[in-house]
């Protein structure tokens, strides 16, 4: 759940290697959505974990498909500690977009924004473009980020749809061509391929008192590339979000 490095935890936190249960008897959709197509997921500390981060939670994940194929995430996590000790964390979801060529695909939605530049020692800037484009290698958390983002693939003439709810931040990243040949799980070539726009909360760590439960949301949809970053509410013309690698496993939380 953990975004960033801290102590002993792995850069990216322990719940996404982990084991999570389905639960058998979920609360149902509020009869106001149209989604009716989901699974929730749980996942408590095993012993092991409580070792290297010595917190007792509930995180649970639910994963719903609406009629139109958007791809809806939800977390929540809850402090269950009996001790009457608070916990912080951060938290990402890591989106991995499939894109024709990353030298043609923009984002739009967060111009303006103050960053934080991770190549540049974690340095605070203002984005200054109308649109971000893609030159070299980039990781950036784009702080108080809006509610929707564009992510827009010329080439395939698609656009993906990023709303998030409870996650002021939003992570970008792209290895480039030569961090990319120090990375197993890369080919030399397949970062032209591929891009990250992460809804996040990450300058401003989440803290739980016991009993406390923390919600946030991620939901993504592809539409016909006419859409526009002023067109944040298009007509729902939607095709199923593709992504690399599941979402599922970036939820990254951890103190």
């Amino acid at each position: 759940m953990q975004f960033g490095t801290h102590g002993n935890l792995e850069k990216h936190g322990f719940a996404r290697n982990r084991f999570w249960a389905i639960d058998d008897n979920p609360p149902p959709f509020p009869e106001s959505t149209a989604v009716k197509t989901f699974v929730d997921l749980i996942l408590k500390p095993s012993e092991e974990d409580l070792k290297i981060w010595p917190h007792s939670f509930e995180f649970r994940l639910r994963v719903a498909l609406g009629p139109g194929g958007d791809l809806v995430l939800i977390s929540r996590i809850r402090n269950t500690n009996t001790d009457g000790r608070p916990f912080s964390f951060t938290f990402a979801y890591h989106t991995y977009f499939s894109v024709s060529d990353i030298s043609e695909v923009r984002i739009e939605g967060l111009e303006t924004l103050d960053y934080i530049d991770y190549l540049r020692g974690k340095e605070r800037f203002t984005e200054q473009g109308d649109a971000i484009v893609f030159e070299s290698e980039v990781d950036k958390i784009y702080l108080d980020a809006p509610a929707k983002i564009a992510i827009i693939d010329h080439e395939k003439k698609r656009t993906f749809v990023l709303r998030k709810d409870g996650l002021p931040d939003a992570v970008l990243w792209n290895p480039w061509d030569k961090k990319t040949k120090n990375m197993q799980d890369f080919g030399d070539e397949e970062y032209k391929h591929m891009l990250c726009v992460e809804p996040a909360a990450v300058e401003m760590p989440i803290t739980l008192k016991p009993g406390e439960e923390w919600k946030g949301k991620m939901e993504l949809s592809a539409v016909p590339s006419s859409y526009c970053s002023g067109q944040l509410d298009p007509d729902k013309e939607h095709l199923m979000a593709l992504i690399l690698s599941g979402a599922l496993a970036g939820a990254d939380a951890a103190s």
